[in-house]
């Protein structure tokens, strides 16, 4: 049995990762965390999300719960996720992160605690969105420099970064396709005389508003014609199952490789074999 630890448990991702671990095979949530300073301190996470008592009480530290998890599952925020994985590198336990919005400063230090842990970092862990990615990829190496190519993504009104973490890798896979650096390419929104389109570019749209869980769409816009890959999600708990998959595999991986320590940055690419 894996056992895994929650931080941001109170939280909407938090509350859809513990149903999560619940509907899973092989695996038991055995932590929760929060911030030292939350209300929910010694709170039955299970009761907490929703599906009942469960024995697991919500603590304040790491520190405190380093002996009951194998792996930790992280969509909480920037800092506190790089504080994370160093803690799971400096002690031996596998990690898998959602979080977005990190700089390069921010996930220099991640690859750098993978270099003694296994961690799985991906912007969106629902295997749909993978699924997307692939194709994404594949729409941009056929149609190639015939089509306009736009990103459109939607979420709820407290999202706090934009474009979203999904949009970006969206881009990084189109734009890897047709051979552009994104960074040189991306136009993020329009507004006034822009004049018209340069046909390299990769153009971002971002809505904010509402409950919205997640939309995206990946449009090439041709003459006569035009393509969209579109994912929608209606439930966190495509993502929170997504996320307990990988802490799965990271496991297995370890396991499938007993005489030493796993270590190395992964994404869920790895996870679904779409590499």
């Amino acid at each position: 049995m894996i056992r895994i630890a929650i931080t941001g448990a109170g939280g909407r991702m938090g509350k859809a990762l513990i149903e999560a671990i619940l509907l899973a095979d092989g695996v038991e949530l055995s932590a929760a965390l929060e911030h030292p300073e939350s209300s929910l301190l010694g709170v039955d996470a299970g009761e907490l999300a929703g599906v009942g008592k469960n024995g697991v009480i919500v603590a304040g530290s790491i520190s405190e719960i380093v002996d009951h998890f194998d792996v930790l599952i992280d969509f909480t925020v920037p800092a506190a996720t790089v504080a994370n994985a160093e803690f799971c590198a400096a002690n031996n336990k596998n990690m898998v992160i959602g979080t977005t919005g990190l700089d390069a400063e921010q996930q220099a230090l991640v690859v750098a605690a993978a270099d003694s842990s296994a961690i799985c970092m991906a912007s969106n862990f629902s295997t749909g969105v993978n699924l997307c990615f692939k194709l994404a990829e594949l729409a941009a190496a056929v149609l190639g420099d015939e089509t306009d190519i736009e990103i459109l993504e939607a979420h709820h009104r407290h999202k706090v970064d934009a474009p979203s973490g999904t949009a970006l890798s969206l881009g990084e896979s189109v734009a890897r396709a047709v051979g552009r650096d994104l960074n040189e390419v991306a136009v993020y929104g329009r507004e006034g005389q822009t004049g018209a389109r340069d046909s390299q570019t990769i153009g971002f749209a971002t809505v904010r508003g509402g409950d919205i869980v997640g939309d995206h769409t990946v449009l090439f816009a041709g003459e006569g014609e035009r393509v969209e890959i579109t994912h929608k999600a209606s439930s966190r708990l495509s993502f929170a199952r997504g996320a307990v998959r990988a802490a799965k595999w990271l496991s297995q991986e370890e396991s499938q490789k007993a005489s030493h320590k796993v270590s190395g940055l992964f994404d869920m690419q790895d996870v679904l074999g779409l590499k």
